[in-house]
């Protein structure tokens, strides 16, 4: 009899059918979700161009078809022009972004592609569910991709209109600094040229009379002349009180990193508060209001002129100090004082550029009697830049160390300055003051602004002077070269805007050089280089961390060998390395698939060329697997000897006993022959050779280096070092001490240490060590004497004749060797 079941089961048995109709309709409403998702997507193709980009696409087209009558039509201003570049950049950067739509998806559905294999041939089946899926997932692929190929059109069109429109901007630029004006050196525009003068500055005088004797001077202007007056006021005390209140500021004599901190900020104070004074100044002068029209376009260039005086002023105290300070060019004290006075003239003369030109050009139809004006600044400009290049070039005093700027560059920035100098005032000479204009000025600003990069370098340097001293720091000074060049780099830009290029193109640069450039099919940008040196980086950085790792902290714990521990640290490494490279390459969207043609190539000249490298590399490789040798073994090739201290992949460094480093190629260690003198165990051989006179007591010789040979602690006892007794030979009785060394890196000093206990002990025992002896026997030495005679005989005749038994051996002397016993 079944029991009824509880209340809590049929709960339980309720709750999973409810749960298992749950999950039945959660996929079927997912699945009919992604059905009616692709049938959304396959009916875009039936949707217009700008439904399926997104783009409002008939402003584009009115767009596009005004820029093209525009470049036909060119007569367009300037201004026009760089209008429709604007507009221009715009509708690109949409059209950039949009080339991208649907990329994810499309990746899909190109796998699903591959998925299913490729089409087969006509004599080949395939099932029909197959073919009819490929047909619907190509179809789907094609309606995926028609919003980017449409887009990619678009910017190919936007991207070509505007290289037309920026060609007719340069030409233009080109056209206006070569349009010529008439020669100041013509009399004839003298008196137009003073009379537009006079009349300026009459117009600013009247103007000025008449803002103040017509103002209404109620309690808002009152108010508003008692706050231009204290603005004044508060500017023309920051000037005059500035060096007093930067000296007393950094009068500091500490030294250090203190020191450092306040000679900064107490040198960017100096710029800082002169620079906040003319804010005041500006201020309170336009808030007075009664300098007319003209008096307000010269008033508009104040903050430009003082900007540029001060800043001047403040270079020229960094570079060109007083006292013993030489500064970052290291001049000599008399050249630092002229090269200061004349950067100040240059200074104050460049910035009263700005108001004179806007005061000449204004209130005026006359560009001939402008351009007469102009000239005479220009050369006062031109003589005073000739002469302070003239200084910038002077060599650094030798007294004062290294200076941040390398003569030759120094002097060629000098002589390049010295050429535009000399070459402004005569292109205005000839009327082409717009062009003397162009190349003066922009000279003059680009001094100023190289000056700011080179104290920046110098302020690095100064850093690693504090971090490493100064004698280190210089050695190790690789940063703030590094620095310098970013910097360099970084104002590029700026020196494009000194030199006349317009923030649009500026713009529009960027946007090119963030589009990227095409290789092949692929197309990398500077966001997939950066992306690539990022990973590439971390892979490498987490490559050392774990080799470092792997050799101090984990192989070190295992049984393994010193050389089989490098040879997994270094086979980590070259492993990580490539990873980092690969993983980088593919995050950065490069297709490795395009380098197989680029290794086809590349395999001829390996196999000629790189032969000898390809033959090194897998050498090495065979040294770290098999490893005959490993670092610390002492070995021998050919006729050089020494201890392994590094195993590459191209060679190994042997350090010999000389403390030389000796490059050996890998394949020398795998092909030629290799004495390994410590592989394994470090336990060796020791022999030595000793000789004693004939006559000697061999039993007491053999005891006595027996005790001489066991009574050292290098001399390993099991086995016991052999006294050997070789060879009665020419001169003595011939011994031999073969011992087995605990470490055979000591033989040398081994050996030498039982030569001295030897020779102490033998002379002990008067046990004598005989050298070689040769004694000379004459055979009929009447001979020799007859000879002698006849040879004085001849020597009267000639002096200069040899005799002949000097020459040759006299037949009749033999030479006896008597320990030989024979004669010869």
């Amino acid at each position: 009899m079944s029991t009824p079941p509880k209340q809590s089961d049929r709960r339980l048995i309720w709750a999973i059918v409810a749960f298992i109709l749950c999950v039945w309709i959660g996929s079927v409403s997912f699945g009919q979700t992604l059905d009616d998702t692709e049938t959304s997507i396959a009916d875009a193709g039936h949707q217009t161009i700008g439904d399926l980009l997104g783009i409002d696409i008939e402003s584009w087209s009115k767009v596009a078809t005004r820029t093209e009558g525009i470049l036909l039509r060119n007569n367009t201003s300037a201004f026009g022009l760089d209008r429709v570049r604007t507009e221009l950049t715009t509708w690109r950067d949409v059209f950039a972004d949009a080339k991208e739509k649907n990329a994810a998806r499309l990746a899909t559905v190109e796998s699903q592609i591959a998925a299913l294999g490729t089409v087969p041939a006509e004599d080949e089946t395939e099932a029909a569910a197959v073919t009819a899926r490929r047909t619907e997932l190509i179809a789907f692929r094609d309606e995926l991709a028609a919003p980017g190929l449409l887009a990619a059109e678009a910017h190919a069109r936007a991207v070509g209109m505007m290289s037309e429109v920026e060609s007719q901007l340069r030409a233009r630029q080109t056209v206006a600094l070569m349009v010529r004006s008439v020669s100041p050196l013509n009399p004839v525009y003298w008196p137009d040229a003073a009379l537009h003068l006079f009349d300026g500055v009459k117009a600013i005088g009247n103007e000025i009379t008449a803002g103040v004797m017509n103002r209404q001077w109620n309690s808002t202007n009152l108010g508003r002349l008692l706050w231009a007056l204290i603005a004044i006021g508060g500017s023309i005390l920051l000037f005059r009180r500035t060096q007093k209140f930067m000296d007393s500021r950094t009068a500091s004599t500490a030294d250090g990193a203190g020191h450092l901190v306040s000679d900064f900020f107490g040198t960017v104070l100096q710029a800082l508060i002169p620079l906040f004074g003319l804010v005041l100044l500006t201020y309170g002068l336009t808030t007075l209001d009664v300098f007319g029209v003209r008096g307000e376009t010269v008033l508009r260039e104040l903050p430009l002129t003082g900007s540029t005086i001060i800043l001047a002023s403040w270079l020229g105290k960094q570079f060109f100090p007083m006292g013993d300070k030489y500064g970052p060019l290291n001049q000599p004290t008399e050249v630092r004082i002229k090269t200061r006075r004349t950067a100040i003239i240059l200074a104050w003369l460049v910035g009263l550029w700005w108001p004179y030109s806007a005061f000449v050009s204004s209130g005026s139809d006359s560009p001939d009697a402008i351009s007469v004006l102009y000239f005479p600044f220009i050369l006062v400009v031109a003589i005073v830049l000739f002469r302070f290049s003239t200084l910038l070039r002077h060599a650094p005093d030798a007294a004062a160390g290294e200076d941040i700027s390398v003569g030759r560059t120094r002097s060629v920035v000098g002589r390049v300055v010295q050429l535009v100098a000399i070459a402004a005032p005569v292109l205005g000479l000839f009327g082409y003051d717009a062009a003397a204009r162009a190349v003066l000025f922009p000279t003059c600003i680009s001094l100023g602004l190289i000056g700011v990069i080179i104290y920046l370098q110098s302020l690095c340097y100064r850093v690693y002077d504090l971090l490493y001293g100064i004698e280190e720091g210089r050695k190790k000074a690789l940063v703030p070269v590094v620095v310098g060049f970013v910097l360099f780099i970084v104002s590029l830009p700026i020196f494009a805007l000194i030199w006349g290029a317009e923030r649009s193109d500026l713009l529009s640069f960027w946007s090119r050089f963030t589009a990227g450039f095409s290789i092949g099919e692929t197309s990398i940008s500077p966001s997939d280089f950066l992306t690539f040196v990022l990973i590439f980086s971390v892979g490498y950085l987490l490559t050392g961390f774990i080799k470092t790792s792997l050799r101090s902290s984990v192989l070190p714990r295992t049984s393994l060998d010193l050389g089989a521990q490098d040879a997994i640290v270094a086979g980590f490494g070259y492993v990580g390395i490539f990873l980092a490279a690969v993983i980088a390459i593919t995050s950065a969207g490069i297709d490795l698939s395009n380098l197989a043609i680029v290794a086809g190539a590349l395999s001829v000249g390996i196999g000629f060329g790189l032969q000898t490298i390809v033959s090194n590399f897998v050498s090495g490789i065979i040294l770290l697997i098999e490893r005959p040798v490993s670092q610390g073994d002492w070995i021998e090739v050919g006729d050089r000897m020494g201890y392994v201290r590094n195993i590459s992949v191209r060679s190994t460094r042997i350090e010999t006993f000389d403390r030389s480093d000796v490059i050996v190629p890998n394949a020398d260690l795998i092909s030629n022959q290799v004495i390994n003198w410590t592989r394994g165990n470090l336990a060796g051989r020791l022999i030595l050779s000793i000789g004693v006179a004939y006559g000697t007591d061999v039993d007491k010789v053999a005891a006595i280096l027996k005790d001489i040979a066991e009574a050292h602690p290098m001399v390993i006892m099991t086995p016991p070092p052999a006294i050997m007794f070789v060879n009665f030979g020419a001169d003595a009785l011939e011994f031999e001490i073969r011992a087995i060394l605990r470490d055979v890196n000591f033989v040398v000093s081994v050996r030498s240490e039982l030569n001295f206990e030897i020779s102490r002990r033998f002379a002990a025992e008067n046990i004598e060590i005989p050298f070689a002896q040769r004694d000379i026997w004459l055979r009929n030495p009447e001979v020799l004497r007859q000879a002698d005679s006849g040879k004085q005989a001849d020597d009267s005749k000639d002096m200069t004749e040899t005799p002949k038994f000097a020459q040759e051996p006299h037949p009749d002397v033999e030479m006896s060797d008597p320990d030989a016993g024979d004669t010869t």
